[in-house]
């Protein structure tokens, strides 16, 4: 079966990673999802290294399961072309700076005259009023404006750190796919479209406030500065062992006294300093260090064991090369291999969600630039001719060389 956004299309002219990847999560899940691109080059991330085949990595993991259609939005032609698509969308995503659509044409109030009851979607770095909304934008600086970097380093007054892999990004791509969703259900029950807007700094801001600002959720109660640089440590909970490295996670009374009883520790579970949930937070340099202490004694397989006759959670820190091949990886069905017609056999990781009722079919490869410009131009009703001289002009571009 096609999965569950089955029979809705989506109009794509996002770039990069938060965009793309929030439309594949809908492409994975069954939309029509049409990728508009500029007829020389593309979606920047189709000329990164990491290349076979003409292909990208990057292009891969973010675009499968959509079609490929080049149009020059610079060109009148282009615009008109586009909104002709947007007839028969339910929604349409866009990333480009706040302003960016509305100049080219491509803005709500543009789209909406041709289709009232579409999605509208747009995605900014940093907002969409105030003095930073049409400042440049990528993931580093979000992590460092929203305090994700702060939290990174572990104290207010420590180094700060980036999250060594672009969380910003992904995570919007993760909240708009969402979002998107949630409009269309809103949609089905009153017959009405929606513009909906998700900045990068919101995203994270939401993100981290679940878990990481409590000293600031109390307004009237704030953290000082110095008891903040001191609400967390260096020391984290990834421990080193005798071989390796692992996570152990003991917050409960039980699992505490379950790592206790692992490590031959009894002595901790009469220490004043641990007897309690908010005692062991309150001493948290203290209980990690001790903790690390005890682990460095053994091998990361052997307290896999020990700690798992206590019932006691942890996992073995694993490479990037090591994760595809875990057994529990293995079972979850995560990592699917297929062929792609140009860059050739290929490791991804499918959609995570699993639908019971309207289970997703396998997904398509990433296509070639262009791939899709004559077929998809031709059912919004363009004759072949004006398809021709569209690309003659440059407007439009059908199949590229797949190895340029």
């Amino acid at each position: 079966m096609p999965g569950p956004l089955n029979g809705f299309r989506v109009i794509d002219l996002t770039t990069m990673i938060s965009g793309p990847l929030a439309t594949m999560t809908l492409a994975d899940q069954g939309a029509e999802v049409i990728k508009i691109e500029h007829p020389r080059g593309g979606d920047h991330s189709r000329q990164v290294t990491g290349r076979r085949g003409g292909f990208s990595a990057s292009f891969l993991n973010n675009n499968r399961g959509k079609k490929s259609v080049t149009l020059n939005l610079k060109d009148p032609r282009g615009v008109a072309a586009a909104l002709r698509l947007c007839r028969t969308a339910d929604v349409f995503v866009q990333n480009f700076r706040p302003g960016v659509a509305e100049r080219i044409g491509l803005g709500e109030d543009a789209v909406r005259a041709v289709r009232p009851d579409i999605i509208y979607t747009s995605i900014a770095g940093f907002g969409f009023q105030g003095d930073w909304a049409g400042k440049p934008v990528y993931d580093p600086l979000i992590q460092a404006l929203s305090g994700l970097a702060s939290v990174q380093g572990g104290a207010d007054a420590a180094r700060p750190r980036l999250v060594r892999t672009i969380l910003p990004d992904k995570l919007t791509a993760i909240q708009t796919a969402q979002s998107i969703t949630a409009a269309l259900l809103a949609r089905s029950r009153t017959g009405q479209g929606s513009h909906v807007q998700i900045s990068m700094l919101d995203t994270v801001l939401a993100f981290l406030w679940s878990s990481d600002m409590a000293g600031y959720t109390f307004i009237g109660d704030e953290v000082t500065p110095e008891k903040s640089a001191d609400a967390q440590t260096f020391v984290e909970l990834i421990y080193q062992t005798a071989d390796g490295w692992m996570a152990v996670s003991a917050h409960t009374d039980s699992t505490w006294a379950g790592l206790a009883a692992a490590v031959n520790r009894p002595d901790w579970l009469d220490d004043p300093r641990f007897a309690t949930v908010a005692a062991r937070e309150e001493n948290k340099p203290a209980r990690l260090e001790l903790t690390q202490e005890a682990l460095l004694t053994d091998t990361t397989t052997n307290w896999m064991e020990r700690l798992g006759t206590h019932d006691v959670p942890c996992a073995p820190v694993l490479t990037r090369a090591e994760v595809y091949a875990h057994p529990q990886v293995a079972a979850n069905g995560i990592i699917l291999e297929q062929g792609h017609p140009q860059a050739g056999p290929l490791r991804q990781a499918r959609t995570p969600a699993r639908f019971s009722a309207t289970p997703t079919d396998r997904p398509a490869p990433a296509r070639r630039l262009g791939e899709d410009t004559r077929a998809v131009l031709a059912e919004a009703g363009y004759a072949e001719p004006e398809i021709d001289a569209m690309i003659t002009d440059g407007v439009a571009t059908d199949t590229q060389d797949p190895t340029a």
